[in-house]
C-alpha cells in the first residue's frame, strides 16, 4: 500500500498543496512542509484513538458516512476554484477537535516552530487538508471492505508505513503529547535528530525537513 507520503508527491498531491496554498496564502514549500509533518501526525491521532473499540467504532461510522466517500478527491479542482468553502473548513474543524481534543492547539504550535510558520496559519492548512485526508480513507476503507477496528489500524497503519521505526513513532507521539510547556521542543528536536541518521521511511522524510 503507498503510503501518505507517497500521495504528497504524485499528481494528485500537487494539485492539493498548491489549492491548500492558494486558500491559506503560503508559499507552496512551506505548505508542503507542513502538510509532509501534519498528515502522519493526523493518522497516528486516528490509530491512537482507534487503539480502543470505541474510537474504532466512531472512526469506522465516520469512514462509511457519505460525507468522507472519497468523492472530495475526484474534485479537487472545484473544490479550489474561488476559494475553499466555509463548509469543508467548518468540517475540517470538528475532524481536528475530535482527532486531536486538547491536544489540536499544542499540534498546531509545535509544527509551526518546526516548520516556521505561524500557528494561525497551520489551523487553516489542517482545516483544509482534515476533509481531504478523510477522504482518502474512506475511499481507502471502501475499495479495501474495512469493516472491523483491527482493519481500521491495519488501514492506517499501512498508509503511514508498517515498518516505521520505533524512533519514529515516539517522534509523532512527542507531537501528540505536547503539553505546552516548552519541554516538547526538546522532546521533539531529539526524535528529528535520531529519525535524521536514516535515510528512508517516514523518520528520513521528516529528519530531512526538520532537519535544516
Amino acid at each position: 500500500m503507498a503510503g501518505i507520503l507517497d500521495l504528497l508527491n504524485s499528481d494528485m498531491g500537487k494539485t492539493i498543496i498548491s489549492g491548500v496554498a492558494d486558500q491559506s496564502k503560503q508559499s507552496e514549500s512551506k505548505t508542503q512542509d507542513v502538510l509532509t509533518m501534519a498528515l502522519p501526525v493526523l493518522m497516528q491521532a486516528m490509530k491512537r484513538n482507534a487503539a480502543s473499540s470505541q474510537g474504532a467504532e466512531g472512526l469506522m461510522g465516520a469512514l462509511n458516512s457519505s460525507k468522507h466517500d472519497g468523492s472530495i478527491l475526484d474534485n479537487l479542482g472545484e473544490l479550489f476554484s474561488g476559494g475553499v468553502d466555509t463548509s469543508v473548513t467548518n468540517e475540517g474543524d470538528k475532524i481536528l477537535n475530535h482527532v486531536l481534543g486538547n491536544k489540536k492547539s499544542n499540534v498546531e504550535k509545535a509544527i509551526g516552530l518546526k516548520t516556521g510558520m505561524d500557528a494561525n496559519s497551520v489551523a487553516q492548512i489542517l482545516k483544509v487538508a482534515a476533509p481531504i485526508l478523510m477522504g482518502l480513507l474512506g475511499k481507502q476503507s471502501r475499495e479495501k471492505n474495512v469493516n472491523s477496528s483491527s482493519g481500521v489500524e491495519d488501514l492506517l497503519g499501512g498508509l503511514l508505513g508498517g515498518n516505521s521505526k520505533n524512533n519514529e513513532q515516539s517522534f509523532l507521539e512527542s507531537i501528540l503529547d505536547a503539553d505546552g510547556d516548552g519541554s516538547i521542543m526538546d522532546d521533539v528536536a531529539n526524535m528529528v535528530l535520531n529519525s535524521g541518521k536514516k535515510k528512508g521511511g517516514l523518520g528520513g522524510m521528516l529528519g530531512g525537513l526538520f532537519g535544516k
